[in-house]
Protein backbone atom coordinates (compact mmCIF):
# COMPACT_ATOMS: atom_id res chain seq x y z
CA UNK A 1 0.00 0.00 0.00
CA UNK A 2 1.26 3.51 -0.79
CA UNK A 3 -0.22 6.97 0.68
CA UNK A 4 0.65 10.07 -0.88
CA UNK A 5 0.42 13.40 0.44
CA UNK A 6 1.04 16.71 -0.84
CA UNK A 7 1.28 14.94 -4.06
CA UNK A 8 0.47 15.89 -7.74
CA UNK A 9 0.89 13.74 -10.47
CA UNK A 10 1.87 16.60 -13.02
CA UNK A 11 4.47 17.72 -10.94
CA UNK A 12 6.08 14.48 -10.91
CA UNK A 13 5.83 13.84 -14.44
CA UNK A 14 7.06 17.75 -15.40
CA UNK A 15 9.51 17.24 -12.18
CA UNK A 16 11.06 13.72 -14.02
CA UNK A 17 11.49 15.50 -17.68
CA UNK A 18 13.19 18.21 -15.99
CA UNK A 19 15.62 16.09 -14.49
CA UNK A 20 16.44 14.33 -17.47
CA UNK A 21 17.06 16.99 -19.49
CA UNK A 22 19.74 18.11 -16.85
CA UNK A 23 21.37 14.74 -17.63
CA UNK A 24 21.87 15.37 -20.77
CA UNK A 25 19.61 12.30 -22.13
CA UNK A 26 19.63 12.43 -26.14
CA UNK A 27 15.97 12.66 -26.85
CA UNK A 28 15.76 9.79 -29.19
CA UNK A 29 16.55 7.71 -26.29
CA UNK A 30 13.67 8.35 -24.04
CA UNK A 31 11.16 5.76 -23.26
CA UNK A 32 8.59 4.46 -20.97
CA UNK A 33 10.87 2.72 -18.85
CA UNK A 34 13.74 5.43 -18.84
CA UNK A 35 10.86 8.12 -17.89
CA UNK A 36 9.54 5.70 -15.27
CA UNK A 37 12.60 5.38 -13.69
CA UNK A 38 12.51 8.99 -12.95
CA UNK A 39 9.44 9.03 -11.25
CA UNK A 40 9.18 9.31 -7.19
CA UNK A 41 7.34 5.49 -7.94
CA UNK A 42 10.89 4.46 -9.26
CA UNK A 43 11.08 0.50 -8.26
CA UNK A 44 7.32 0.28 -7.43
CA UNK A 45 4.89 -1.76 -9.51
CA UNK A 46 2.19 0.49 -11.26
CA UNK A 47 -0.87 0.39 -8.88
CA UNK A 48 -3.48 -3.07 -10.04
CA UNK A 49 -5.99 -1.03 -7.99
CA UNK A 50 -6.62 2.40 -6.92
CA UNK A 51 -9.15 3.13 -4.54
CA UNK A 52 -11.06 6.56 -4.31
CA UNK A 53 -13.14 7.03 -1.40
CA UNK A 54 -15.22 9.64 -0.12
CA UNK A 55 -17.96 9.57 -3.14
CA UNK A 56 -15.22 11.13 -5.45
CA UNK A 57 -15.25 10.38 -8.87
CA UNK A 58 -12.41 11.75 -10.31
CA UNK A 59 -8.67 11.06 -10.37
CA UNK A 60 -7.53 13.87 -8.80
CA UNK A 61 -4.05 14.14 -10.23
CA UNK A 62 -3.09 11.12 -8.78
CA UNK A 63 -0.63 8.82 -10.12
CA UNK A 64 -1.11 9.95 -13.57
CA UNK A 65 1.52 7.86 -15.72
CA UNK A 66 1.59 4.83 -13.22
CA UNK A 67 -2.70 4.43 -13.33
CA UNK A 68 -2.89 4.04 -16.99
CA UNK A 69 -3.86 0.17 -16.50
CA UNK A 70 -5.14 0.48 -12.99
CA UNK A 71 -8.28 -0.48 -11.97
CA UNK A 72 -10.90 1.97 -10.09
CA UNK A 73 -12.89 1.19 -7.27
CA UNK A 74 -15.43 3.84 -6.14
CA UNK A 75 -16.81 4.38 -2.76
CA UNK A 76 -18.83 6.58 -1.04
CA UNK A 77 -16.73 6.08 2.30
CA UNK A 78 -14.52 8.44 3.66
CA UNK A 79 -11.60 7.91 4.35
CA UNK A 80 -11.36 7.72 7.82
CA UNK A 81 -14.38 4.77 7.97
CA UNK A 82 -12.42 3.10 5.06
CA UNK A 83 -12.71 -0.26 7.68
CA UNK A 84 -11.99 -3.91 6.70
CA UNK A 85 -15.41 -4.78 5.53
CA UNK A 86 -14.83 -2.16 2.75
CA UNK A 87 -11.57 -3.13 1.85
CA UNK A 88 -13.12 -6.64 1.12
CA UNK A 89 -15.94 -5.00 -1.03
CA UNK A 90 -13.28 -3.35 -3.24
CA UNK A 91 -10.99 -6.20 -3.54
CA UNK A 92 -14.10 -8.51 -4.40
CA UNK A 93 -15.09 -6.23 -7.09
CA UNK A 94 -11.43 -6.09 -8.75
CA UNK A 95 -11.01 -9.76 -8.52
CA UNK A 96 -14.24 -9.91 -10.58
CA UNK A 97 -12.83 -7.94 -13.47
CA UNK A 98 -11.10 -8.66 -16.89
CA UNK A 99 -8.02 -6.65 -16.92
CA UNK A 100 -6.72 -6.40 -20.54
CA UNK A 101 -3.74 -3.79 -19.90
CA UNK A 102 -5.46 -2.24 -23.04
CA UNK A 103 -5.73 -4.96 -25.14
CA UNK A 104 -8.88 -6.24 -26.31
CA UNK A 105 -10.87 -8.80 -24.32
CA UNK A 106 -11.95 -12.34 -25.13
Amino acid sequence: MCLAFDYGGRAEILRAVQRIVRKGVDPDSIDEALLSRYLYTDGIPDPDLIIRTAGEMRLSNFLIWQSAYSEYYFTSKPWPDFDSEEIRKSLLAYSQRQRRFGGIGV
